[in-house]
């Protein structure tokens, strides 16, 4: 679906423009056309296809989606490949934006995104002096939008995880519960990683050294987005760190418990034991036995096995046994 079809000339917007009218501009000199698509079917893709001459590959790249973050170069034009992340309830779920971006011209399809991108327009139409970049700052606008969102979603994340560190600890929480809660935060962590680990990665080309010719003059800027996904990185990458050592902390809290539940019933099988043996002795019906004549043998052997039952107790509570 077309969202967007806008011409541009010396950092100004021209005039929303109809997709048989892209060509005309394009042949105009200094004028760049930005195109937003958004899940765009076959036709739609064939025609932006041969509108901007796409490279067939990039071209079936953006057709079906469930690529890898990543930057490619054919020849005078850049096709990236970026991941989004949105918050769907208390899940997390994963979009695409493709960009093409060539000399006079920027599509962006966008996959399985509900957000858009109508903000970045707004603000690359309100900066006049860098939107006569072209066709690299809509890409840098695009991309600094896309990992700025990152931050939000990270930080949703980092509080979820705290409070699953605070209920570690809380007296009658369920450990297998709080396992569980863990490993579905460490799921959401990978989600994330997936996306901004390769992007972090191709990042690199867009500033120092050789890069392309519409990147030219934006150094500065490639270089803060690289900047912020590496702060999201390591912070994705603390977060996994933590959500281990709890992962860990709270197997142990489970061993644990499971040791003290050993003890006690340790502790109670010691107390029956005790007047069971005595009990199993003088149970055994031998003709000659001392003490089967006497009188004061029953009671006597119950104030023995209450003794010793009395003097377990108080060690084992004691102990912490009991």
């Amino acid at each position: 679906m077309l969202i967007n079809c806008v011409a541009y000339q010396d950092g100004r917007k021209l005039a929303d423009i109809e997709k048989h009218e892209i060509s005309s501009y394009l042949a105009r000199p200094g004028c760049f056309v930005w195109v937003a698509m958004r899940d765009p079917t076959e036709e739609e893709m064939s025609e932006m296809q041969e509108e901007f001459d796409l490279h067939a590959l990039a071209a079936e790249d953006a057709r079906h989606g469930h690529q890898r973050p990543k930057i490619e170069e054919y020849g005078d034009s850049l096709f990236v490949v970026m991941n989004t992340i949105e918050v769907e309830g208390d899940d997390l779920r994963a979009g695409e934006v493709h960009v093409f971006a060539g000399r006079n011209y920027v599509l962006s399809v966008r996959h399985r995104t509900e957000r858009g991108f109508q903000d970045v327009r707004a603000r690359a139409e309100r900066e006049p002096e860098l939107l006569k970049y072209g066709s690299g700052y809509v890409l840098y606008a695009l991309m600094d939008a896309i990992v700025d969102r990152y931050f939000p979603v990270l930080d949703a994340v980092e509080m979820e995880l705290e409070k699953l560190e605070g209920r570690l600890f809380t007296p009658g929480a369920s450990p297998r519960e709080n396992i569980e809660a863990l490993y579905y935060v460490k799921q959401k962590l990978t989600t994330m990683k997936h996306a901004t680990s390769p992007l972090q990665e191709n990042a690199g080309k867009l500033y120092g050294g050789r890069v392309p010719s519409m990147c030219s003059g934006l150094g500065d800027y490639f270089r803060d987005v690289y900047d912020h996904l590496v702060r999201i990185n390591q912070s994705i990458d603390a977060a996994r760190d933590t959500v281990n050592t709890a992962i860990q902390v709270a197997l142990a809290m489970v061993a644990t418990g499971q040791g003290e539940i050993t003890r006690r019933l340790a502790a109670y099988a010691a107390l029956v034991a005790v007047p069971t043996m005595i009990a199993g002795i003088y149970g055994m019906n031998f003709r000659h036995m001392p003490e089967l004549g006497w009188s004061l043998g029953y009671p006597l052997s119950i104030a023995v096995m209450t003794t010793i039952d009395v003097i377990l107790f108080w060690r084992f509570r004691k102990a912490g046994w009991i």
